[in-house]
């Protein structure tokens, strides 16, 4: 028998805002890398319309939203960057946590459940955060690096859709972590996060939003609301 896992999403999950917005504001609050800023939102704004629109689906929409949210690490070391993952879990998330989530990682860890955030954010922030939520481990997008300092590229996948799995599967396979899979629980917002409820025994739509609500009934998932 393996390990039983609790796998969290965090945007909308374990919040009740989206973090990327904290990484956003932190530069713009720091009045650091204004050009990526502009950049960033010039590239992404006709994405968001056509979503808003109905036109763009919320996977096609996010993933590269998650992607290039890395354009803000280029040049940095590693902890050059931590004031801003600090930041955004110490000072921005104050009063935006969503408490049921939160009473959720504690009610499984005293079960004794390996707890394990699984996010489309950037890795080095879903530790961060695993850490500030007592989370045993962090699976997210991982930033390229090169000669010890982040490129602002993607090494490997975004952690989003049928990839949350792929890469918290990958990861625990790495920690040399078995998981019984069957006996393990999921707790997710959105439509992206389907692939990781997927993968649990018991997937529960936690606070669903528009497009993850009809799956979830459709489905017979528990919904939490």
């Amino acid at each position: 028998m393996g390990t039983t896992a609790a796998f969290f999403d965090v945007d909308g999950t374990l919040t009740t805002e989206r973090v990327w917005r904290g990484v956003l504001d932190y530069y713009k609050l720091h009045k650091q890398r204004r050009w990526t800023q502009s950049g960033y939102w010039i590239y992404h704004l006709p994405f968001w319309l056509l979503h808003k629109a109905g036109l763009l689906s919320q996977s096609a929409f996010r993933t590269p939203w998650a992607a290039h949210l890395l354009w803000f690490l280029r040049g940095d070391t590693p902890e050059q960057a931590q004031p801003v993952w600090d930041w955004v879990t110490a000072e921005y998330m104050q009063g935006l946590w969503r408490s049921e989530g939160l009473e959720k990682i504690k009610e499984h860890k005293a079960k004794g459940h390996l707890v394990v955030l699984v996010s489309a954010g950037p890795t080095p922030l879903v530790a961060r955060i695993a850490q500030e939520v007592g989370a045993d481990m962090a699976v997210g997008t991982k930033p390229a690096m090169r000669d010890g300092r982040y490129t602002g590229a993607l090494d490997g996948l975004v952690c989003i859709d049928e990839n949350k799995a792929a890469l918290a599967r990958q990861a625990l396979a790495e920690a040399g972590i078995e998981v019984d899979y069957a006996a393990s629980w999921a707790y997710a917002d959105g439509s992206t996060d389907v692939g990781l409820l997927e993968m649990a025994g018991h997937p529960v739509a936690f606070f669903p939003d528009e497009y993850l609500k009809p799956i979830a009934l459709e489905r017979g998932w528990p919904v939490v609301e």
